[in-house]
């Protein structure tokens, strides 16, 4: 289907650049009020995880900034990346190759641009990796994963075979209802604003774990 407006102009003209103040760094292009993201997407799209900071991504990007050790000269997935915030993060912490998975075509455009902008390169994957092989990769980094209760399932799963392979999970969340607790150790927590909050609100608390 033919886009009423090229994805990667619009994100350019109406989504600036935004330094996050938990990770003043790394730059992205966010939305606002007036980005218009109904002429990109319709009027009933859901509201994009592309286009907006969580506070789990927030976190775990926090984290792998204060603690380069984590990835610094290995294999990182940035997991259901959004708008590759935390794979960013960790380029610029060092780290060998990092690979954003993000199924949603305007995530992928967003990633692309976010990546040019902080100067660091991003291999993208467009694709479901649940039900694939374990990835090549040291180092897997998921944040806002466990929102849903279908998701959560799948994802343990995954992140299951992941570990089982002695790749090192660490996860960011705010404390949604589906983190399985059980599984994880809690390595870090800063404050930090959420989606819906406004960028320096800093309003809620998000946990780094480590899954296992």
């Amino acid at each position: 289907m033919k886009l009423p407006v090229d994805p990667a102009d619009h994100i350019r003209r109406n989504m600036p650049l935004i330094a996050l103040p938990s990770c003043p760094h790394v730059r992205i292009h966010a939305a606002n009020a007036g980005s218009g993201l109904s002429r990109l997407l319709g009027d009933d799209a859901a509201a994009p995880y592309w286009a907006f900071a969580w506070a789990g991504g927030l976190a775990l990007a926090r984290y792998v900034s204060d603690h380069p050790e984590c990835v610094a000269g290995l294999r990182v997935l940035d997991f259901g990346a959004g708008s590759g915030l935390v794979g960013i993060a960790a380029a610029k912490a060092g780290a060998y190759a990092v690979t954003a998975a993000e199924t949603d075509p305007m995530g992928a455009v967003a990633i692309t641009l976010n990546a040019a902008a902080n100067e660091v390169r991003i291999n993208r994957v467009a694709r479901d990796m649940t039900g694939g092989p374990v990835p090549e990769v040291d180092v897997i980094l998921a944040g806002d994963v466990f929102y849903d209760a279908a998701l959560a399932r799948t994802v343990t799963g995954f992140f299951d075979r992941c570990a089982a392979q002695g790749i090192r999970i660490l996860v960011g969340d705010p404390g949604r209802v589906h983190l399985p607790l059980a599984r994880l150790t809690e390595c870090a927590r800063y404050p930090v604003a959420d989606f819906g909050e406004s960028a320096g609100a800093a309003g809620s608390v998000a946990c780094v774990h480590m899954f296992a």
